[in-house]
């Protein structure tokens, strides 16, 4: 905590939220010092070999790509100085057949060409969803840099990605707006979202808000999410256009019926009571994904009767897999097993086979009752399915409120499904009165769940290797898609001022920004970030009165100590606001009582206010001194005084208590 908003302090060295910055995402367990460098040198060592050979490739590809307008421009030429010789019908027709056959030929040795560019694109692919090591990954990127030089879009697409994010140390943001550019003349969608991007913080690019809405704009039309995201992110908060809920809530529409359609494939069950069988089957707690290994565990804890893992087994032969192929007699065996104790993934298993019709007739009546069953216990998943036949009126007759009711109790457990039906609900008016800002927000928490989010982990673990401009650059695009909490840790990387990628002076400006975005969608930290900018002038004019504005929001609406301690501080002192002493020891006493943290800082922060009027009470009783120089301490003696006199009084007590003990 600070003692004054003058030097703001913290009570915690990184309550900006960075490093707790993974509310939703499981934390690695910790490392020790010495292995975690000597794997850091050995990655070190293995990413620069596989980063030669991907610039080698990259550096050819920009090479062909900024050379092939020179060549097109050579070959114009000499097509016109052709045109100008007059030829006879006969030499025209031998050129004809010259001509298609060369063509013929060359258009063959394109195809093959692009063939193997996208075979290699492909094994690329293939191997970047199985990998599970470092090595694996830039396996990967060496095929895409392969198939990029052949002139595959979508390997260059995730080149110029490596390029941008720094993907095995390969950052260079030059580099990658080269290829976006070639890329977007092309059509390239993602090109068109990464250039919007960077547009709207001017990095790499001048700092354009109008030119970013075109590239968004272009973008979004071209098939990109985060384009859509983005751009519902902007229309619903206003942020350069005009504040229009209904154009947000299509945008943030078209992103989340995509991933609603992920998840209704993929329909699973999330995890209830930690496990290494679970653990292993989602490949959680630095664990890696290994099928084989989840179900060994499962039938070890089954065997010594845990009900939960008779229901993950049902669970892997329902969905199918490597160890457990696809069996729905052997998935209702297991079901029935885990229901029979009272199991509710057990029941909610049953309920899906007979739901679905797997292995058993279809059955709604059978469902409903296993689906209630394992509502009752609490278990989300029922619960959504449950809202949904309602909703569908599957083997029922429809019933809005009951949908809603359910999808409610299903959301508050964050079932992404039974958000994306409550979204809906609002959206159209179905059992509800309709809410545009409350669909919109419905459907932005779903969005907030797609593949993008993984950024979050890679930008918080190159923050932690000390890779600041690949963190900050991976944050502050989840920013602009409207993540919070990306909002506030890019802000807290720009001002440290450790990152290279902006131009120092506007690095301030971009963060008091970035954590308006913030306090906005209701950050209470944020909220007092704002005030300590516009106290210090940092970033923008200072301005007393408006850090006492959202001092006051953050105390009022969020009962922050910290905005509370700053606040009572302004009063002490008059600035911005009226002095008032009484109101000042009143906010330090909340202080105080809403934060422990709060305690020191307060009781110094009295201590030293009781000091001083005492000292004016006895000392100073005339007309005449009382309009003395006290009054403006400042001025003679510094900015610090205060400080010099909470010093004087710690050594005070100290002398006290040392002769106290003597």
């Amino acid at each position: 905590m600070k003692l004054t908003p003058r030097r703001s302090r913290r009570w915690t060295a990184l309550s900006a939220g960075l490093l707790e910055d993974l509310r939703a995402w499981p934390r690695r367990p910790a490392i020790k010092a010495e292995k975690h460098n000597k794997r850091q040198k050995e990655r070190n060592v293995t990413t620069q070999v596989s980063g030669n050979k991907i610039k080698q490739y990259l550096s050819h590809i920009l090479e062909q790509r900024t050379s092939s307008n020179i060549i097109n421009k050579r070959e114009n030429l000499l097509e016109k100085k052709k045109n100008q010789h007059k030829i006879t019908i006969k030499e025209i027709q031998n050129k004809d057949i010259l001509k298609r056959n060369k063509n013929h030929l060359q258009k063959q040795a394109e195809k093959n060409f692009t063939d193997e560019g996208d075979q290699l694109f492909k094994m690329g692919i293939k191997i970047l969803q199985q990998s599970k090591s470092q090595k694996q990954k830039e396996e990967a990127y060496l095929l895409f840099a392969k198939a990029a030089d052949m002139g595959n879009l979508k390997a260059m697409e995730k080149m110029a990605d490596a390029l941008l994010f720094g993907n095995f140390g390969l950052q260079n943001i030059t580099a990658a707006i080269q290829l976006y550019e070639s890329l977007a003349k092309e059509g390239s969608c993602k090109a068109q979202n990464a250039l919007g991007f960077l547009s709207s913080y001017g990095i790499g690019m001048e700092y354009d808000q109008a030119k970013a809405l075109i590239y968004y704009t272009f973008g979004s039309a071209g098939g990109s999410m985060m384009s859509q995201m983005i751009l519902g992110y902007r229309y619903l908060s206003g942020i350069n256009v005009l504040q229009n809920c209904e154009v947000a809530l299509s945008h943030y529409k078209k992103v989340a019926d995509y991933i609603a359609d992920t998840l209704e494939k993929s329909e699973g069950v999330p995890v209830e009571k930690v496990s290494l069988g679970q653990l292993h089957l989602t490949g959680r707690k630095g664990l890696d994904q290994d099928d084989y290994k989840a179900l060994y565990y499962f039938l070890k804890a089954a065997k010594a009767g845990s009900a939960n893992a008779m229901a993950f087994i049902g669970k892997m032969y329902l969905e199918g897999n490597a160890a457990a192929p696809q069996n729905n007699a052997t998935a209702f065996k297991y079901f029935s097993v885990a229901a029979s104790k009272g199991n509710a993934i057990g029941l909610h298993g049953l309920g899906l086979l007979y739901f679905y019709g797997k292995g058993v007739p279809v059955n709604y009546a059978e469902a409903l009752k296993y689906f209630q069953k394992a509502a009752e216990k609490g278990w989300p998943n029922a619960q959504f399915q449950l809202g949904f036949m309602y909703y569908s009126g599957s083997g029922i007759w429809k019933d809005y409120k009951l949908a809603f009711k359910y999808f409610y109790l299903a959301s508050q457990s964050g079932q992404p499904l039974a958000i994306y039906y409550l979204a809906e609900m609002y959206a159209t008016g179905r059992g509800v009165v309709r809410s545009c800002r409350t669909a919109a927000e419905l459907y932005k928490g779903v969005c907030e769940l797609g593949h993008w989010a993984e950024k979050f982990l890679t930008a918080y673990f190159a923050y932690k290797d000390g890779d600041i401009d690949s963190s900050l650059i991976q944050y502050a695009l989840l920013a602009e898609m409207g993540y919070e909490v990306a909002q506030s840790n890019s802000a807290f990387i720009l001002e440290s001022k450790k990152a290279n990628i902006l131009e120092k002076e506007k690095m301030y400006s971009m963060a008091l920004l970035l954590w308006n975005r913030a306090a906005i969608q209701g950050n209470a930290f944020a909220r007092v970030k704002i005030g300590d900018y516009h106290y210090y002038g940092y970033g923008t004019k200072k301005d007393y009165q408006t850090a006492a504005t959202h001092y006051s929001i953050a105390a009022d609406k969020y009962h922050s100590a910290q905005a509370m301690f700053n606040l009572a501080y302004m009063y002490e002192h008059g600035l911005g606001i009226a002095k008032d002493i009484h109101l000042a020891r009143r906010l330090y006493d909340m202080a105080a009582q809403t934060s422990p943290d709060a305690h020191i800082p307060v009781f110094f922060a009295l201590m030293k206010l009781e000091t001083m009027y005492l000292l004016q009470d006895t000392l100073f009783f005339n007309q005449f001194t009382m309009r003395w120089k006290w009054l403006e301490m400042d001025t003679t003696i510094g900015p610090c005084w205060d400080l010099f006199v909470i010093g004087l009084i710690v050594a005070g007590l100290i002398f006290l208590l040392r002769n106290h003990h003597g």
